[in-house]
């Protein structure tokens, strides 16, 4: 576990790097389209460091904001609070990640913050009203393997800016389109800027495809991890199991789901498929792995 955080810390700090560097290309580009001269690198620059600080120290709130999310009360959620402070001592965690919830009629989950100090697990009512004593406990237990293991800052970082550059790449493609934009035949004479233009235009029609692909392979890569270590904290795989088959066979749609932080969740919260349920198959356009690969590993532990 201790070298999984390790990887998960390094694997941040570089994609981190990543998106400064993709970020400075593309809105370079879009000032540079604009005329604006000299100031764009500088701009570039500025807006790049800007949006990072923003996805690390805020990323947590800004997924709360876009899923609606409220902070639960003892009064109201008893049963969720008492299985969270059970569960903290087997887990290790120093601090009590903050509970919120979410009013929706599809039952999951999900878990975000930048680290364990500020760590937020968020459930649905339709998770508290639908899923038994266990059940619930291995949900609770599978989020506060993410946050063990710092895949929350991994997660959301990642979506934060994946939304990020797909912002940019809509609002230049909207420029494009109603003129916004014109030719700058002078500027192209000069080879750096030619360069650094074709860069950026390169990450602006790119980056969101990549970046899609790398959040959703970080993310089915640490389902895996989250279930084994569940069980780990519980001693118990039956009621994660079992909580696993409910959440894919339930065929309510997520009324707060979106596509960027769709693979926080513990499962899929898209219901593309009305029957098909544990079946499903895993590819490169996957949130999650399939359930049925997940039941497997989880019944290896009994």
């Amino acid at each position: 576990m201790f070298e999984n955080t390790k990887k998960n810390k390094m694997e941040s700090a570089v994609i981190i790097g990543i998106f400064i560097l993709v970020i400075t290309l593309i809105v370079y580009y879009i000032c540079h389209a604009l005329k604006l001269g000299t100031m764009s690198i500088a701009i570039a620059f500025i807006c790049s460091i800007t949006s990072a600080w923003a996805s690390y120290y805020y990323s947590d709130k800004i997924v709360l904001s876009l899923n609606r999310a409220r902070p639960a009360t003892r009064e109201e959620n008893l049963k969720l609070v008492n299985i969270l402070d059970s569960l903290m001592v087997a887990s290790g965690l120093t601090t009590k990640p903050r509970l919120y919830v979410v009013e929706d009629k599809q039952p999951n989950a999900f878990a975000t913050g930048r680290n364990p100090e500020n760590a937020v697990i968020c459930v649905t009512t339709a998770l508290l009203e639908k899923l038994d004593y266990y059940e619930l406990e291995g949900v609770i237990a599978h989020e506060m393997s993410h946050i063990k293991n710092y895949d929350i800052r991994l997660s959301c970082i990642v979506s934060v800016m994946v939304g990020f550059i797909v912002m940019l790449s809509d609002m230049f493609s909207r420029m494009l389109f109603w003129g916004g934009l014109k030719k700058q035949d002078n500027d192209r004479d000069n080879k750096a800027n030619g360069i650094l233009m074709i860069l950026g235009l390169i990450c602006l029609i790119l980056s969101p495809i990549f970046g899609s692909l790398m959040q959703l392979a970080l993310s089915r890569k640490r389902e895996f991890l989250a279930d084994s270590t569940a069980v780990e904290f519980t001693r118990n795989p039956d009621g994660l199991i079992s909580a696993l088959e409910k959440l894919e066979n339930d065929q309510n749609q997520l009324e707060v789901a979106n596509s960027a932080t769709a693979n926080m969740y513990i499962v899929n919260p898209f219901k593309k498929n009305s029957k098909t349920g544990t079946k499903k198959t895993t590819n490169i356009w996957s949130t999650h792995p399939s359930t049925a690969d997940r039941i497997e590993a989880l019944k290896n532990f009994k």
